[in-house]
């Protein structure tokens, strides 16, 4: 009895820590919304700090303060999802917003370094670079550094230009739309019984605990031939090629830098540094194109007392739900452009 009241009470401890430190970080998010403009005098590298590590997890590597006429370099690294070690969504789509709405940005310059992501989150990005060239005029260029497969490459499609690493490899335009682990035989051998209260019958599919029928497969096909022709569309329009064309292109494979310019895929191979005089010289209609300057804004994860503490909690509270969702997770319910 001792025992339990013992761990009762760290648990509590843990959920209570937990909670103030969700509430301080939206605090902390409320505050930052309010200087929405990379031209405001922020100090955004507290990455040391004891506050930062109990509060937040993300900084980026934007300067205190732009002062010079710039292009802004964007880094789009690791794999395309909400939020990750690499890459953040909202991160990204403030920081387009944020030079969309800034004078003294002329331009943007992706530098993508992934494999893909999620159909939505490249979609998004993708949209969000649409609009930033419709509403300022300004370019958008894309530089592909040693990977830019799939969602990727989708987001890479935004751009007026696109350069590349001679040792790139890019393409995979193509389309997962769920995987399926069935584990009832294996289930069946060691004894262990899972029943799913559904209403509809194709409710639980794609779960580990029930067989994908052909109707379900048809329903997950049908999923994936749709976000292909977004995919491929959206690569005819943008590399100005015939549909047909990028189809026979979009089966998924991934090409060589070399076969990449050779199909039309992108524009230039080329090394970054060479990649950035280009794009000064094609702004040598600017009066004051020789003092732009290129401007990092990168993306930082860094665990904290708040994000351990929750993964911590939920497991202690909860160990069978733990278990569950990480089963589930290999499961057809998550839809990635990646292979």
């Amino acid at each position: 009895m001792k025992k339990m009241k013992k761990g009762l009470v760290v648990l509590i401890v843990i959920v209570a820590v937990a909670i103030a430190g969700m509430i301080f970080s939206k605090i902390v998010e409320s505050r930052a919304e309010f200087y929405d403009s990379p031209s405001f005098e922020i100090e955004t590298d507290n990455s040391g700090s004891f506050l930062n590590f109990v509060l937040g997890n993300t900084t980026d590597s934007t300067p205190k303060k732009i002062k010079s006429d710039y292009i802004g370099v964007i880094y789009v690294r690791g794999m395309i999802t909400e939020s990750g070690r690499n890459y953040n969504q909202s991160w990204i789509l403030k920081t387009i917003k944020n030079l969309k709405f800034d004078e003294k940005n002329h331009g943007i310059l992706l530098f993508v370094e992934s494999p893909g992501g999620g159909v939505y989150e490249s979609d998004e990005t993708f949209l969000a670079l649409e609009d930033y060239k419709k509403a300022t005029g300004k370019p958008v260029y894309a530089y592909f550094g040693s990977l830019a497969a799939s969602g990727g490459y989708y987001i890479g499609c935004a751009a007026d230009r696109i350069f590349a690493n001679r040792n790139c490899l890019t393409g995979s335009i193509g389309v997962i739309a769920g995987r399926s682990i069935d584990a009832t035989e294996l289930m069946k051998k060691i004894g262990i019984k899972s029943t799913t209260i559904t209403a509809g019958k194709n409710k639980n599919m794609g779960n580990f605990d029930s067989v994908l029928t052909d109707e379900q497969k048809a329903i997950m096909q049908a999923i994936a031939d749709d976000a292909y022709e977004q995919f491929t569309s959206i690569v005819a329009e943008s590399r100005k090629m015939e549909l047909d064309s990028v189809k026979e292109l979009a089966d998924g494979r991934i090409y060589t830098a070399n076969q990449a310019v050779k199909n039309g895929l992108i524009d230039e191979i080329c090394g970054f540094e060479d990649a950035k005089e280009s794009i000064k010289e094609s702004l040598a209609n600017l009066d004051n194109a020789d003092s732009i300057e290129f401007i990092d804004f990168k993306y930082e994860y860094r665990d904290n007392l708040y994000s351990l503490l929750s993964m911590a909690s939920s497991v202690i509270s909860n160990p069978k739900a733990a278990v569950y969702d990480a089963m589930n997770d290999l499961s057809a319910k998550v839809y990635y452009l990646y292979n």
